[in-house]
């Protein structure tokens, strides 16, 4: 059993029943795909725990069924590429093109540094011609906290491609291509407030090194997979699962995220959200594929999956793939 779910907890079922909550799902609008584990990283605070040893990945036949899926969700909206890396794929432009093509906002969550991998070179630009929305890593604004929990050398690879993404138009006013940062904290606390912050990084950044960048989200480092080892390594996730608890925010609650989204694994198998994904509890608790459905949103009937890790997406001002919810 996972260490997370062992932990003496209140259950989050129990105490979204005590706050009267119900949290059904709405029509799905984002469809969310974990193309890879293989990433050219391999941060401390990563749930999905990648890095370049890690070789899980969609495959062709997982591929063309979810291009076939795109059209049977009315409310569909985003196409969310995450991984790993999701640039190493190798059908991550044909992926692009193809929810490019249905009209959907298609997004990058991309770590920055992999555009300086081999085969990478015109990553950038392809990007930009696709009009793609960029979500780049950057936990700070200082090299000494980024290269602590993604590297030696990751903050000066990320501001350069900061820096190039901008030279194409990214974050600039009226390019539309959107550049939004993440931040997440260093070691087990919350968040601050996502506003402040995000003039902090305005700031700092422009001054320091004359990057612009659209929006920031702070999202909460979740207590599973790579992060959870530490807490336990530290002696912090008992401490740190009670400070979720003691923050519980009902309003932060009413816009998590599995509500409209679902989250695609490396096998096609469907989850109410990418940490679920990470921990093997499956849609509603009840193994689904993409080939077990014969539209996107027939899942929007199915009951959604809570555990302990949920507190993590409610504790304060929340925390989602689009940042704060409250």
């Amino acid at each position: 059993m996972n260490a997370v779910l062992a932990a003496p907890t209140r259950s989050f079922a129990r105490t979204l029943d005590q706050q009267g909550l119900v949290l059904s799902r709405t029509p799905l609008e984002i469809l969310q795909v974990n193309l890879t584990a293989r990433c050219n990283l391999a941060c401390t605070h990563c749930h999905v725990e990648s890095g370049p040893k890690r070789h899980e990945a969609v495959d062709a036949r997982g591929i063309a069924r979810m291009v076939e899926l795109m059209d049977t969700a009315p409310a569909l909206h985003t196409l969310d590429l995450t991984g790993g890396a999701p640039e190493l794929h190798p059908q991550f432009r044909e992926l692009v093109r193809e929810g490019r093509a249905r009209g959907l906002k298609v997004i990058d969550r991309c770590n920055l540094t992999v555009l300086s991998e081999p085969g990478q070179e015109d990553t950038a630009e392809f990007l930009a011609a696709q009009g793609v929305a960029v979500v780049a890593s950057l936990p700070c604004y200082t090299p000494e906290n980024v290269n602590k929990q993604r590297g030696k050398g990751v903050f000066g690879g990320s501001i350069y491609w900061l820096q190039q993404l901008n030279a194409l138009g990214y974050g600039t006013p009226g390019s539309g291509l959107e550049l939004d940062l993440v931040y997440n904290p260093i070691g087990a606390t919350l968040p601050p407030s996502q506003a402040s912050l995000e003039e902090d990084y305005r700031q700092r950044l422009h001054d320091d090194f004359g990057i612009a960048f659209n929006r920031l989200f702070t999202i909460t480092n979740m207590p599973i997979r790579r992060f959870l080892h530490e807490l336990e390594r530290d002696g912090e996730l008992d401490a740190y699962m009670q400070l979720l608890v003691d923050h519980f925010n009902p309003r932060a609650a009413l816009g998590v995220m599995c509500r409209n989204l679902v989250s695609v694994g490396w096998d096609g198998g469907l989850y109410d959200c990418d940490f679920n994904q990470m921990l093997g509890i499956e849609l509603g608790r009840a193994r689904t594929t993409l080939w077990d459905i014969a539209r996107l949103d027939e899942i929007e009937s199915r009951p959604i999956a809570f555990a302990r890790h949920c507190y993590g997406c409610t504790a304060g001002a929340g925390s989602s793939c689009g940042g704060s919810l409250a």
